[in-house]
C-alpha cells in the first residue's frame, strides 16, 4: 500500500526520543512524529502520551525530497474538522436581535459619540468650577 500525504494509517511505535516518536507504517517504511504533533495540549514528557510497540493511528502530513515521512496524531483527531478558517458575510449576518454587523457598529459608533459628549461636558464643568473656587482665594 503507498503512502500518500493526506491519508490516515494505523503504524506502531517503534522507537521514542525528546522530540518525537518513530512510527512503522504498513509496507515496511518508518514515519516520525513531532512531539507537537502528539497531542492538541502541550506535550512536556512524550512517554505520558506513546509507549513502544503502542498501535496508533497517524495522518502523513508531508513526505521531503528526501522520502523522509512526517505524520501527525493530533491531525487524526481533527480530521473532521475543517482546518480553514469559516468565511462569514458581515453584509449577511442578522444575530438573534435582528441586527447586521454594519447595523451594531453604527449604533456603537453613535453611542460612542454621545458619551463623548457627555465625559466632555462634564470635564468642562468640573474646569469651570475648579477656576472659580480658585478665584476666591
Amino acid at each position: 500500500m503507498p503512502i500518500k500525504v493526506g491519508k490516515i494509517v494505523e503504524g506502531t511505535v517503534t522507537g521514542i526520543t525528546n522530540f518525537g516518536a518513530f512510527v512503522e507504517l504498513p509496507g515496511g517504511e518508518t514515519g516520525l512524529v513531532h512531539i507537537s504533533e502528539v497531542a492538541d495540549a502541550y506535550v512536556k514528557n512524550i512517554h505520558r502520551y506513546l509507549s513502544r510497540n503502542e498501535k496508533v493511528k497517524v495522518k502523513v502530513i508531508n513526505i521531503d525530497d528526501k522520502g523522509k515521512i512526517s505524520l501527525s496524531m493530533r491531525q487524526v483527531k481533527d480530521n473532521k474538522k475543517s482546518t480553514q478558517p469559516i468565511e462569514i458575510d458581515w453584509m449577511k449576518t442578522k444575530r438573534q436581535d435582528g441586527m447586521s454587523f454594519e447595523d451594531k457598529l453604527l449604533r456603537f459608533m453613535r453611542e460612542s459619540e454621545e458619551k463623548q459628549k457627555i465625559l466632555k461636558r462634564n470635564q468642562s464643568k468640573r474646569k469651570s468650577f475648579r477656576l472659580k473656587g480658585r478665584e476666591g482665594y
